[in-house]
């Protein structure tokens, strides 16, 4: 999963990615808001970690021109506003959480696993969609109980379909969230992907919708 981190400070936006990165997240690091995209895509991250406290601006006019554009990316805002009124503008103004600095970083990880369990309409950290288990944090997958062993490529597919579990993903969807940080991959390396992970989960257990794209059965 792929997280847009915007934090001017040069020491945490460090630990924060290397954080990110132990976490198995890729990430994309901006330093001022004037960086920031001018909409949020759901197909270029999954999650926004934003501090409200940018040199060149509010990180809370990001917000909410955002959510004013109908992004419901998941989003946690930093901030060392503690006040409660700064709490409020900032959970009212579209963010997901709210978290006030200094904080540890154990827990901001905590606090963003949870955002996504809740976007994926998981309860838990352990996934399950009928028989199958995910374990997103330990990468680790059983089908009835049994471990399989997956590339970390296709571990990121079963992760990406089950986010999305009975929906159909598109390919071309798939294919940039699988290569966050640089082109997309192409559709013959998707689809090989696609291959070897309906043979290690059971091939019933993902649907084609022919000339658009793939689905988790439920």
């Amino acid at each position: 999963m792929h997280i847009l981190l915007i934090e001017d400070d040069l020491d945490l936006g460090k630990a924060l990615q290397a954080a990110l990165r132990q976490g198995g997240f890729s990430s994309r690091w901006l330093r001022r808001g004037a960086d920031a995209p001018e909409r949020l895509d759901p197909v270029q991250q999954d999650a926004v970690l934003l501090d409200l406290g940018l040199p060149d601006g509010c990180g809370l006019q990001l917000l909410k021109r955002w959510r004013a554009q109908g992004a419901a990316t998941p989003l946690l805002v930093m901030t060392a506003r503690v006040g409660l009124a700064d709490r409020l503008e900032g959970l009212d103004g579209g963010a997901d959480d709210y978290l006030s600095k200094p904080f540890e970083i154990p827990e901001l990880m905590a606090r963003l696993r949870a955002l996504l369990r809740r976007s994926a309409g998981q309860a838990s950290e352990n996934w399950r969609i009928g028989d199958l288990t995910i374990r997103p944090r330990e990468r680790e997958v059983r089908v009835c109980g049994r471990a399989v062993e997956l590339s970390p490529r296709e571990f990121d597919l079963l992760n990406l379909l089950a986010g999305e579990a009975g929906t159909v993903v598109p390919k071309g969807k798939l294919a940039q969230k699988l290569a966050p940080l640089g082109e997309a991959l192409d559709f013959a390396n998707l689809e090989m992907y696609l291959s070897n992970l309906r043979r290690k989960i059971g091939a019933e257990r993902i649907g084609t919708v022919r000339g658009i794209g793939y689905r988790l059965l439920t």
